[in-house]
């Protein structure tokens, strides 16, 4: 049972980054199902960091498959801004489906975070061309790398609200 395997690798991990890491892990690779967490979680009347394993499954779920995914939205809260639509989905002019990190779908706004993988120069031309197709269709696009929102969230947040300023978020 894969589910049990997570969650006791994640009661066992070193630290709450590593056991968010390992949950949001096993979504992004489709190991576990949505509620497959919880239902072992329900199961174990004592796990160690219960609330971290269920808030993490809850962010995967919603959306979030790396730690600076689950992190974007504790920043945003924290900031007063509205939150976005997490991993929305739209289809490229080829017809492919694309997920988009964060939305906000009123003030057309898109959050991309990317991780070490986007400085690989194929990944990040792919990304550009994406960048650049909602550009023309007149989205708003922010990208920010993972360690910025750790590391700067201040400018992170500074940032963002200005674009959903420019964008006509009364906030």
């Amino acid at each position: 049972m894969p589910a049990r395997s997570i969650v006791d690798a994640a009661r066992w991990a070193a630290s709450g980054d590593e056991a968010r890491a390992i949950v949001a892990a096993a979504f992004q690779q489709r190991l576990v199902a949505d509620e497959e967490i919880d239902e072992v979680i329900a199961r174990l009347p004592r796990v160690r960091r219960r609330a971290l394993i269920v808030a993490t499954a809850a962010d995967a779920i919603g959306g979030s498959h790396s730690l600076s995914e689950l992190d974007f939205p504790d920043l945003v809260r924290r900031a007063g801004l509205p939150l976005p639509t997490r991993q929305q989905i739209r289809y490229d002019s080829a017809g492919r489906r694309r997920y988009l990190d964060a939305y906000f779908a009123q003030w057309r706004v898109h959050v991309e975070i990317d991780g070490g993988q986007h400085l690989d120069p194929a990944h990040a031309w792919a990304d550009l061309r994406r960048q650049n197709a909602l550009w023309i269709e007149g989205e708003r696009v922010l990208r920010f790398p993972s360690w910025a929102l750790r590391s700067r969230p201040d400018e992170v947040v500074a940032q963002l609200r200005a674009a959903l300023r420019a964008a006509s978020w009364p906030g």
